[in-house]
C-alpha cells in the first residue's frame, strides 16, 4: 500500500502541472506553424523560469526577428542560457521524422540537466547525439578478469543429473553487459514523457574451466515512461525526472536452474552538480506457488514462481549514486531488505576513466559484495572483483 500511494503522490505532482505543460506544448505548435506573435510569450515565460528548450527557441526567434524586432544582443543572451552545444530541432518542417521526434524528446529531457560543468555537459551530449534510434542504457562493459572469493556451484536442470562436479573449477571468469533502449514515442499524454523499451543482458561465463561453460544469462527486458519535472520543481528540489515501467527478468532456464520475476518499478532521478542519484522502489507482481513435490525435488516440471523469496535477498528498491570527477566516473549501488532480523543485502563500487583520451571506451573495474549478483545464485553471498573495460557509462 505504501508504494502505491507513493506513486499516486508522484503522479498527482504530474496532474497539477497538466496546464502549464499544456500551455507550453500548445505555444510550440504556434511557433511551428509560422504564428510567433502568439507563441513568443509563453515561450519566454518557460525561458525565464530556466527552460532551456524555451531559451534556445527565444534565441532563435530573435536572431531571425520572427514576430519581434530582430536583436543579436538579446539572442547571444539568450543562446547563452541555453548552455548547450547541440541544437534543439526548430526547422520548420511539418514532415518530421521519427528519428527527429525521438531525438526532440531526449534533448528536451536533457535540457533538464545542469550542464555547466564540461564533463557532464559531454557525457549528455554523446548520448543526445547517437542515431538509429537505439541508445545505450545502463553501462555497457566487457570484463575478461572478474575474481570471486569462492567457487560457483553447480545447479543442475534436474536432481537426476548428479553425475558432475558440486562446483565450477575456477574462481576466474568473463563478465559481460549489453544495455540498450529504444524510445517509441515522445509527448503522447502531453507530459513532455517518453516511452521506451529497454534491454539488458549479462553473461558470466566460465572461459577459463574445463569445456569453458556459460555459468549464468541473465536477460532483462522492460517498459517504462520518463517524464521529465517541470522547471518550478527541478529548482526547489533538483529532481529531474521520474521513471515508472515494468520489468521482467529471467535467465532463460528450465527445471531446477529456472529463475524469474516480473516487477512494477518507480524510480526518481536526481542531481546536484557533478554528483547524480538514482532511487528506485519495486513491486513484485506475485506469482503461484509451485507443487510441493517440485520443493521437494520430485518435480522439476512444475510451474509456478521459481523463487518465492527472492525480496527476502534483493529487498524492495535500490539507491545508486555516480558521481564525476574530471574525467573519472565513480559510482555506487546499494541494496537491503531493511529486516531488523536476517539482514541481507549488497554492495557494487564501479570506476571508470577514458582509455587514451577516447570518448566511448574507458577502464573498467567493478566490485561487488553480497546478494543477488546473478539470479542463479540470488540467495548465496558473492564477494567479486573485475578489471575490463566498458564502451558507454550512464549518468543515471
Amino acid at each position: 500500500m505504501n508504494k502505491i500511494l507513493f506513486l499516486i503522490i508522484n503522479l498527482s505532482v504530474y496532474l497539477i502541472a497538466n496546464d502549464v505543460l499544456l500551455n507550453y506544448n500548445d505555444a510550440l505548435k504556434l511557433y511551428k506553424k509560422h504564428q510567433y506573435k502568439k507563441a513568443y510569450p509563453i515561450i519566454l515565460k518557460e525561458a525565464q523560469i530556466g527552460n532551456k528548450e524555451a531559451q534556445y527557441i527565444i534565441a532563435n526567434i530573435f536572431e531571425n526577428g520572427y514576430g519581434v524586432k530582430k536583436d543579436i544582443e538579446k539572442s547571444l543572451y539568450w543562446y547563452k542560457k541555453s548552455a548547450s552545444s547541440y541544437s534543439y530541432i526548430t526547422k520548420q518542417d511539418d514532415n518530421i521524422t521519427d528519428i527527429q521526434i525521438n531525438q526532440q524528446g531526449l534533448q528536451f529531457a536533457f535540457s533538464k540537466l545542469d550542464l555547466s560543468s564540461p564533463n557532464v555537459k559531454s557525457e549528455a551530449v554523446k548520448t543526445v547525439n547517437k542515431n538509429f534510434g537505439l541508445l545505450p542504457y545502463h553501462t555497457n562493459f566487457f570484463i575478461p578478469f572478474s575474481y570471486s572469493s569462492n567457487k560457483y556451484n553447480r545447479h543442475y536442470a534436474t536432481y537426476l543429473n548428479n553425475n558432475l562436479p558440486s562446483t565450477y573449477d575456477g574462481t576466474t571468469e568473463v563478465e559481460f553487459q549489453l544495455s540498450i533502449q529504444k524510445m517509441l514515442s515522445y509527448n503522447l499524454l502531453g507530459f513532455n514523457e517518453y516511452l521506451s523499451l529497454g534491454y539488458t543482458q549479462q553473461v558470466w561465463w566460465q572461459a577459463y574451466s574445463d569445456s569453458a561453460p556459460f555459468r549464468e544469462t541473465n536477460y532483462t527486458p522492460e517498459i517504462f515512461l520518463t517524464f521529465p519535472t517541470p522547471y518550478d520543481i527541478d529548482k526547489n528540489s533538483n529532481l529531474k525526472a521520474i521513471q515508472f515501467g515494468l520489468r521482467h527478468q529471467s535467465n532463460g532456464q528450465e527445471g531446477y536452474r529456472s529463475r524469474s520475476w516480473n516487477r512494477i518499478f518507480l524510480s526518481s532521478l536526481w542531481q546536484w552538480d557533478n554528483l547524480f542519484l538514482k532511487a528506485q522502489v519495486w513491486y513484485r507482481i506475485p506469482e503461484n506457488r509451485k507443487s510441493e513435490a517440485y520443493y521437494n525435488g520430485t518435480d522439476p516440471n512444475s510451474k509456478g514462481d521459481d523463487n518465492p523469496n527472492i525480496e527476502d535477498y534483493l529487498g524492495y528498491g535500490d539507491i545508486e549514486i555516480k558521481y564525476l570527477y574530471g574525467n573519472n566516473q565513480f559510482a555506487l549501488k546499494l541494496r537491503n531488505n531493511l529486516k531488523a532480523n536476517n539482514n541481507k543485502g549488497s554492495i557494487q563500487l564501479d570506476y571508470s576513466i577514458p582509455i587514451n583520451k577516447s570518448k566511448t571506451t574507458y577502464w573498467y573495474i567493478k566490485g561487488f559484495n553480497g546478494y543477488g549478483e546473478s539470479l542463479i545464485d540470488y540467495d548465496r553471498s558473492v564477494s567479486k572483483i573485475g578489471f575490463g573495460f566498458a564502451f558507454y557509462r550512464s549518468l543515471f
